[in-house]
């Protein structure tokens, strides 16, 4: 951990950014798209620019001194483990690696009971202080809409604009399946957070026989879809199993791009 300065009270109210990512083998998965969204969001925050050199050196650091952390698999060279990089507009820094929890493991391997649940906010008329798209600390409601789902039976939420559209999850991006195309929101008209593992994947899938594409999609819509996935860097992709109580196929899709993702064998396996 390096701190700069003193907690400030701001540091106290969420009022800095951060990134988490998976750590493999070979060190930090997709560090510099995370290193460059976590400046992006310090701009959007008008705070200045992070350290960036002073994060790739606590990573590596942190990551040297990681005991060995097998996965699901039991393989010595599949680590379980995640960074997180927390920036505060006082200029602390804060650089941590551990353990993966189990739940979120299980998610990736089992899938997520989804909700869809309105978010309260037009696409077409955000506040001109938004700070949608940048991933900052005040995540107080996104765990509290996940919560909500657990209280529901559910694990997870899907965001509705209040035209209707699917927007993201509290914690992951959404994407779904098509006649052949892999979908995302696309971050920048629906004004929500840049998804860089949902980014990395549609920039791979023609290597599997898949077309890409950016688009809004309705909730109507998003039910009728082949397959539906939540992304994010540490979860990889947790295929939704249920939306909004209605049961849905696994798809033989699922440990596919997975492993396309680069996550191990155990973690693509589909209960029996």
């Amino acid at each position: 951990m390096t701190e700069r300065i003193l907690v400030s009270p701001g540091d106290l109210l969420g009022d800095g950014v951060f990134e988490t990512l998976h750590v493999r083998p070979s060190g930090p998965w997709l560090l510099e798209e995370h290193l460059a969204r976590l400046a992006s969001s310090a701009a959007l925050l008008d705070m200045p620019e992070p350290p960036l050199d002073e994060v790739r050196a606590e990573l590596s650091r942190a990551a040297l001194a990681l005991p060995d952390i097998s996965d699901l698999s039991g393989e010595r060279d599949a680590i379980n483990a995640m960074a997180r990089v927390v920036y505060t507009r006082s200029g602390l820094v804060h650089v941590s690696v551990g353990e993966i929890p189990p739940a979120i493991l299980r998610e990736r391997r089992d899938g997520i009971r989804v909700l869809t649940a309105g978010l309260g906010v037009s696409i077409r008329e955000t506040p001109p202080w938004s700070i949608t798209a940048a991933k900052s600390l005040s995540y107080a409601s996104n765990f509290a809409a996940r919560r909500w789902a657990t209280r529901h039976s559910a694990d997870d939420v899907v965001w509705l604009s209040t035209e209707g559209y699917a927007l993201e999850a509290p914690t992951a991006s959404l994407i779904w399946l098509s006649d052949g195309v892999i979908h995302t929101v696309p971050p920048a008209e629906a004004r929500i957070l840049p998804g860089i593992t949902a980014a990395h994947l549609l920039s791979v899938v023609s290597s599997v026989g898949l077309d890409a594409k950016q688009q809004m999609i309705t909730a109507a819509e998003l039910a009728d879809a082949e397959a539906i996935w939540l992304a994010s860097s540490v979860r990889g992709l947790a295929e939704v199993t249920s939306l909004d109580g209605t049961r849905r196929p696994r798809s033989p899709w699922t440990p596919r791009l997975l492993n396309l993702l680069g996550f191990s064998a155990a973690d693509a396996q589909q209960p029996r």
